[in-house]
């Protein structure tokens, strides 16, 4: 692939993430996340019956951080909230190839999980299956890093020093395509925004320490931008 094409695109990536955020269940859509008590399941028929013309409920589910039960909730999306209304972009660096970076990958042995720390969960943690470990050279310095199975995909929850001051404090997501054997490529043009950067109804995992780099990461995004 050629830089110009590469570039290209990197536009159009970023170009449906900008129009995906503000879908009517994009991140900046979401309002309220509910968990129901112990033992109940949602009813979405009745929970549709009254709703605004502007939203939609849907269901979710997770494990309780200490007994590992299910444990049942809603989210109601409002393609008229008011994030949306006040959203106008989220920055970005420019395009940088140097950016984008071959590496190795190795799979784990089968049930493998990581601890990553949850933004609402006062400092506990979830465990997440992690496929596989990313071996990479960034700045002159080796990292093995842990991206964990979301829904299908690999998953790179990192942080570095641009946190908190240039990006978003929590750290950023990067999605890794399929390993080409035992070859994966991380381009961090296409690092992005956790959910929790738009709305406080996400809980979002943290990087673990393994993947906290100590090279600041000029690539990919920066942080939403509001009319206020």
């Amino acid at each position: 692939m050629t830089a110009s094409t590469a570039r290209a695109d990197w536009r159009e990536w970023h170009t449906s993430r900008m129009a995906a955020l503000v879908g009517p269940m994009g991140n900046l859509a979401l309002v309220e996340t509910r968990w129901l008590p112990a033992g109940e399941t949602p009813d979405l028929e009745a929970e549709r019956a009254d709703l605004e013309p502007t939203k939609t409920v849907t269901a979710l589910e997770r494990e309780n951080i200490d007994t590992g039960a299910v444990e049942h909730g809603l989210r109601v999306w409002d393609v008229a909230s008011d994030a949306i209304t006040r959203f106008t972009a989220v920055d970005v660096y420019d395009y940088d190839p140097d950016w984008v970076i071959e590496a190795s990958y190795e799979k784990n042995p089968e049930g493998h999980s990581v601890a990553f720390e949850h933004i609402r969960d006062n400092g506990g943690s979830r465990d997440k299956a992690v496929p596989g470990t990313i071996t990479a050279t960034i700045a002159g310095a080796e990292y093995a890093l842990s991206a964990f199975d979301d829904d299908g995909r690999l998953l790179l929850v990192f942080g570095d020093p641009t946190n908190g001051d240039e990006t978003y404090g929590a750290g950023r997501f990067l999605f890794v395509d399929e390993p080409d054997g035992d070859r994966v490529t991380l381009d961090f043009n296409r690092a992005f925004v956790p959910p929790c950067g738009f709305s406080d109804q996400f809980n979002c995992p943290m990087p673990p320490v393994q993947n906290r780099l100590q090279v600041a990461v000029h690539a990919g995004e920066k942080l939403p931008r509001f009319t206020d």
